[in-house]
């Protein structure tokens, strides 16, 4: 009996792990309120104030509720936290698998891009990836297509995960650090632009910075006319063949 309390205590704690009764119409349950309906203000919300911000309280406001009513469909904060990362989750792109004669580069950059594009677009699921299990569908689907496509390119059965670990680490990465850049210059009510050329003045007048503000790259480029936006694209697209690169390169290399 110990060890089942035992196993019981260590189970990972998961809104899709947890099964609930059907739900019950209830006299006082607002008409028109729906778990569907819930998870897409939980999104809107996150998107417009943050994580920081968010409280069962604001978002049962959000849809003209009370509290109550909101946790007649989830326990916790966290469970709908949960839904609302799977949510988003259901963004990224999936490659089309029923051509046979696919390149498995150009499925494992759309995945990767995907991935990206939901991060930048919902900045709060990069601190919930790390923090929930995330085996809701849109979830698993992601993480099946990255399995399946990843099988093709030939790599050793046994290298497969570290491989997508570089990847899709990789992205979460520039990403996060992007979105958080982005971010800060939203909350000071300037573009991106505005944030290097500031950044580059600061520093322009200090020898040992000459170096790394080279007007022959990228400063040079963006007071050129360029964007930093697609300064950090082509970044991003160029260290993505790298990383596809290396799983080749891997994948070619001579046993030991």
């Amino acid at each position: 009996m110990a060890a089942t309390d035992d196993r019981a205590r260590k189970r990972p704690n998961s809104v899709w792990l947890t099964e609930r009764p059907p739900l019950k119409r209830k006299a006082e349950q607002p008409a028109g309120l729906d778990l569907d309906k819930i998870v897409g203000a939980t999104v809107r919300l996150l998107d417009a104030e943050g994580l920081s911000k968010f409280s069962m309280r604001r978002l049962a406001a959000e849809l003209g509720v009370t509290a109550m009513s909101v946790y007649w469909y989830v326990v916790t904060k966290d469970d709908l936290l949960e839904l609302a990362v799977d949510a988003v989750a259901g963004e990224m792109a999936l490659p089309d698998e029923s051509d046979a004669g696919a390149d498995w580069r150009d499925q494992l950059r759309t995945l990767a891009v995907g991935y990206r594009d939901m991060l930048l677009g919902h900045p709060w699921a990069a601190r919930l990836l790390g923090e929930f299990i995330n085996i809701g569908p849109h979830s698993t689907a992601f993480a099946n297509a990255t399995q399946r496509v990843m099988r093709r390119s030939g790599l050793a059965a046994d290298q497969a995960s570290g491989a997508l670990a570089s990847l899709f680490h990789f992205v979460y990465g520039f990403s996060t650090i992007r979105a958080t850049h982005e971010a800060r210059c939203r909350a000071a009510d300037m573009s991106l632009d505005d944030y290097f050329e500031q950044v580059v003045a600061a520093l322009s007048d200090r020898p040992e910075f000459a170096e790394m503000l080279e007007p022959s790259t990228r400063v040079g480029e963006v007071r050129r006319g360029g964007s930093v936006v697609d300064m950090l694209d082509r970044d991003f697209a160029f260290a993505l063949d790298l990383q596809i690169a290396g799983i080749e390169a891997m994948r070619d290399r001579p046993a030991g």
